[in-house]
């Protein structure tokens, strides 16, 4: 008796496991010369994202890259740094607000915003003084927010 219930309990954990891992969303986010009348961009620019998703950097255009701007990133979240013309996947599991910016191309404004859950950082990664054609897309970005 004292197995089966072990097996049950195995079982309904691993399941468990399994729904979660399922219910993971995957969102794409493409590096681009050219988005509409906009160069060196992002698209999407911003990302509302849940605890457990992935955000997925594609160079889609040569030239690109996808990197934490540490001054934006929720405290205790793992950082990144992809090369030029490499896809990026990042794992989100903290709460708060994720700025990425593109190395080449940050003065030039390439810069993305992820929310994920709770802006818990919204006040200290609107704080933070970026280069001009940054804290420009930025300025549109963090309206995008929600509590």
């Amino acid at each position: 008796m004292l197995r089966l219930i072990r097996i049950i309990f195995a079982v309904a954990v691993s399941g468990a496991a399994m729904s979660t891992a399922a219910e993971a969303e995957e969102h794409v986010v493409k590096m681009l010369n050219k988005s509409g009348t906009k160069f060196m961009q992002f698209e999407p620019a911003f990302v509302k994202a849940a605890p457990g998703d992935t955000v997925k950097f594609v160079p889609t255009d040569k030239s690109h890259s996808a990197e934490t701007i540490p001054e934006m990133w929720p405290e205790g979240a793992e950082k990144f740094k992809g090369g030029i013309n490499q896809e990026v996947t990042l794992k989100v599991e903290k709460e708060g607000v994720y700025g990425v910016k593109c190395m080449p191309h940050y003065a030039m404004g390439m810069v993305a915003l992820i929310q994920v859950g709770k802006p818990t950082n919204l006040e200290a990664a609107k704080a933070y003084k970026a280069p001009a054609g940054a804290a420009k897309l930025f300025e549109d970005l963090f309206p995008q927010v929600t509590p």
